[in-house]
């Protein structure tokens, strides 16, 4: 039994091209990486490509030239960097074919391309000068906030890609906090989060930055009106601390409650917001208008990266396709995302959001349900921590993971000592590099204990100093990863549907919940009823000594 009517169809057309039949033959006998002679220098020579200030080493993939060809080949019958170029320029690319979708245009892109573009289409061109008046109001009122010298802390309310990111890349650029200035992060609805973040801050000397692109996000509301109630508390006017960044007209778009606004369009999605008002606010809030507009430049360089034509330069659609092989072709089902930096401690987390988010969908853009796999799940944590957790399933585990790692020759604050002859820098990119070799090769061993299989594919992404342009051009490259897998699979990444049925079941038990705060009976929801009985705390036994 069905809960709907389905489209059905014999094939997909990723399932039925003749670059997929071609890959399945291959990946019957993927590149054996255990063999001798197999993995050598020579082959680390030659799968290696290099674009905005970034080496990519995939010679520890489980691909021959053969499987790279075809993959490009697929990317052809797909279209796919004709869809990129399509999306850059402002056509719309969030829609599903027959049924009521967004039906929006995707300009990311547009948020930081402010330099030389001639050739740029008007849609593309309207939105990089509307996202240039953002910034340029940005900069004269942090301009204004810096002379007065009034904040040193900035407290930012959001959640989702209105936190994920702009908290990934705010602590991926500590390193460039302005002096006297600090962010603290509420996003979650528990009440904890907010007292825990709001302890030991002087709100006097606070600003307050609440994010939503509609005005009605309930969690953020919800922490809003709890943080504007201490501000209260301590005798201040919210409205000289608190901004907002959201859609012009929507219910936060108001100077009445806010000491400035900062906007944000439909055509940005909130996990591709970073380099939007989003991310901006805060970023250039903590590093400055200059440390920010470098890191648009990085975004802006490799944007420009995605639209060559060649693997040897477009490293996102690189990057791609080799997750496509080892998702749809060697049928693994993870990827653990490893950077060997430390400023990249959150980074994962946002990562997670984008790839998941944008490609956990089940049916194509044109409303039939796939018949292949889509995007894997996304996980990790910085090495060298994650050598010492979960690397061991990882090289000794049944279930093979794919992993992608993130390196840079230098340290960002360049303070390092020599212990035993080396520096801490060297003993990280030698652990970085022993695990690529260790996954790829793997041991032998009469002790079946210390068997390694090998053949655990990996490829490197390895920069030379994770700087604010480097940081910029790291976000892009994943954003478009993920957008030209999205491509090749015939699928929208621009939606997310998938987060809105929770949503509203659960605004159907907050008003379960404020109904029995009144004392009334409200709309009933038995199963909702059912559940909330299990809340009364009253009910539940301590356990001190025992059962």
């Amino acid at each position: 039994m069905t809960l709907v009517s389905e489209k059905t169809r014999k094939h997909s057309e990723f399932s039925s091209s003749n670059s997929t039949q071609k890959l399945k033959k291959l990946a019957e006998k993927p590149f054996d990486l255990t063999k001798e002679g197999n993995l050598t220098p020579e082959r680390l020579a030659k799968f290696y490509a290099e674009s905005c200030g970034y080496k990519f080493l995939y010679g520890t993939e489980r691909v021959t030239e053969e499987v790279m060809r075809t993959l490009v080949d697929l990317a052809g019958e797909a279209k796919a960097l004709e869809k990129m170029e399509k999306m850059q320029s402002g056509e719309v690319m969030n829609h599903i074919e027959g049924y009521p979708s967004e039906n929006r245009t995707v300009l990311h892109t547009a948020t930081r391309d402010f330099f030389e573009h001639p050739n740029q289409a008007k849609p593309a061109a309207a939105a990089a000068k509307l996202s240039r008046q953002e910034l340029d109001k940005l900069k004269a009122f942090l301009e204004k906030i810096d002379k007065e010298g009034r904040f040193t802390d900035l407290i930012a309310i959001g959640i989702g890609g209105s936190d994920l990111g702009p908290r990934a890349h705010y602590i991926a650029l500590e390193k460039h906090l302005k002096p006297g200035r600090k962010v603290h992060f509420i996003s979650n609805v528990d009440p904890d989060d907010a007292a825990l973040n709001l302890k030991g801050i002087d709100l006097k000397k606070a600003l307050v930055v609440v994010v939503s692109k509609t005005g009605t996000t309930l969690e953020s509301l919800t922490n809003e009106a709890l943080v504007k109630a201490r501000f209260l508390k301590m005798g201040l006017k919210p409205e000289e601390h608190f901004i907002s960044v959201t859609s012009e007209k929507s219910p936060m778009d108001d100077p009445k409650k806010y000491l400035a606004c900062f906007h944000v369009w439909d055509w940005v999605g909130g996990r591709f917001s970073v380099t939007s008002m989003v991310g901006g606010v805060i970023l250039a809030y903590a590093f400055g208008i200059d440390v920010f507009w470098e890191f648009l430049k990085g975004a802006n360089a490799m944007d420009k990266a995605a639209l060559t034509p060649s693997i040897v330069t477009n490293l996102p659609l690189l990057s791609a396709l080799l997750g496509i092989w080892n998702r749809n072709f060697l049928g693994y089902p993870t990827v653990a995302l490893i950077p060997y930096s430390n400023a990249l401690l959150r980074y994962s987390a946002h990562l997670q959001q984008l790839d998941m988010e944008s490609n956990g969908k089940r049916i194509d853009q044109k409303g039939y349900p796939v018949d292949f796999l889509t995007g894997p799940i996304i996980w990790g944590e910085p090495g060298t921590n994650a050598q010492h957790s979960y690397f061991q399933l990882i090289h000794q585990g049944t279930d093979l993971i794919p992993l992608e790692f993130i390196g840079f020759k230098e340290s960002q604050f360049q303070e390092d000592l020599e212990v035993k002859e080396t520096t801490s820098q060297e003993k990280l990119l030698a652990n970085l590099f022993a695990q690529m070799i260790a996954l790829a090769k793997g041991q032998q061993s009469d002790n079946p204990n210390q068997v390694f299989e090998g053949n655990r594919p990996s490829h490197l992404l390895l920069g030379k100093q994770l700087t604010p342009f480097a940081l910029g051009a790291l976000l892009a490259y994943y954003e478009h990863k993920v957008a030209f897998q999205g491509f090749i699979w015939r699928i929208n990444s621009f939606d997310q549907e998938g987060v809105q049925l929770g949503k509203v079941l659960a605004n159907k038990l907050i008003e379960r919940f404020a109904a029995k705060r009144k004392g009334v009976e409200g709309t009933s929801y038995p199963l909702g009823d059912s559940l909330i009985k299990f809340f009364n705390l009253g009910k539940i036994k301590s356990c001190r000594h025992g059962l």
